[in-house]
């Protein structure tokens, strides 16, 4: 049996199929499209005692190294650090320390993320780091789950992957792939210098410095020739600037 719709003959079992996914909302529509977890990171809280202005980079590429971490696992769909800053420059939020739990979960229904990841850092007078994380809840506004770190501040990029790693586990999600013990970029002397000129070279992007920043991830990269993010970042400035 066949209708005649819009001047086009349909078997009927066609037209019904595509008049039914017409009645359905786009965001049902679109649901099967991408049903993992997501996952955003907003910037961590620099609470540093010592040298507070030197480690405030360490914000952003802290949280950068978080979002490499968690987006190991395939499972997981991770909201890129981009899309993050462009929402806290449309909404005039560039200070983490102006967004509270009410304002993260708001953040991450925008964005589209099931879990907001809320991190701070601090660095004694000894160059002794201690690194927070909590997760929230955007359905029910709840903190799901919190972590921590700590150790010499040189051994921060090394410190970063085994938070990722504890976040990840913690959150219920597959065990990532590759753990802190086996990353040469975590086994580099340099890997604290490499980070933050990396931190420094993405406040310099976001600030549309496009010469700084490639001077500071290539910088980063010499420094720690086994940082994949860095090289990373650096090929994809590259690839935009020409």
């Amino acid at each position: 049996m066949s209708i005649t719709h819009m001047g086009r003959r349909w078997p009927s079992f066609l037209l019904a199929a595509s008049l039914a996914a017409a009645a359905l909302p786009l965001s049902a529509q679109s649901a099967g499209a991408d049903a993992r977890p997501t996952v955003a990171v907003l910037y961590f809280t620099n609470s540093s005692l010592v040298d507070f202005a030197s480690y405030a980079p360490l914000s952003k590429g802290m949280a950068e190294m978080m979002i490499s971490e968690i987006a190991q696992n395939s499972a997981v769909r991770v909201v890129e650090r981009d899309r993050l800053q462009a929402l806290l420059e449309e909404q005039n939020l560039q200070s983490s320390d102006r967004v509270d739990k009410s304002t993260a979960v708001k953040l991450g229904k925008t964005l589209g993320a099931g879990h907001m990841l809320m991190g701070s850092f601090i660095i004694d007078p000894s160059k002794t780091m201690r690194i927070d994380v909590r997760s929230v809840n955007t359905e029910t506004g709840q903190i799901e789950y919190t972590e921590s770190v700590s150790g010499k501040a040189e051994k921060l990029l090394d410190l970063v992957i085994q938070l990722g790693a504890k976040v990840n586990a913690g959150l219920k999600l597959p065990a990532l792939k590759t753990a802190s013990s086996t990353s040469p970029a975590a086994k580099s002397p340099n890997q604290f210098k490499a980070l933050m000129a990396m931190s420094q070279a993405i406040e310099a992007e976001d600030k549309k410095d496009i010469n700084s920043a490639t001077t500071l991830y290539k910088s980063a990269v010499a420094l720690n020739p086994d940082f994949d993010r860095a090289k990373t970042r650096l090929a994809s400035l590259e690839k935009i600037s020409h």
